[in-house]
């Protein structure tokens, strides 16, 4: 299940996630969606795997920053 806008994303990652993240969390999780046979679980793996590479929680805070 592709999603087509940051707007279909699970509560959790629109919740959690500043917009330019959760734009990196649709993409990764849909190429991998396609990549890895409709595998949602590895998806899902995979697209919080890419928003840790640009961006990192905030322990004090809990929210998720820009690195």
């Amino acid at each position: 299940m592709p999603y087509d806008t940051v707007d279909d994303l699970p509560g959790s990652v629109q919740s959690h996630l500043p917009r330019h993240a959760q734009e990196i969390y649709k993409e990764a999780f849909n190429n991998a969606w396609e990549q890895y046979d409709h595998d949602e679980s590895r998806a899902h793996r995979v697209a919080w795997a890419a928003v840790k590479k640009g961006y990192e929680k905030d322990e004090a805070s809990g929210d998720w920053k820009k690195k």
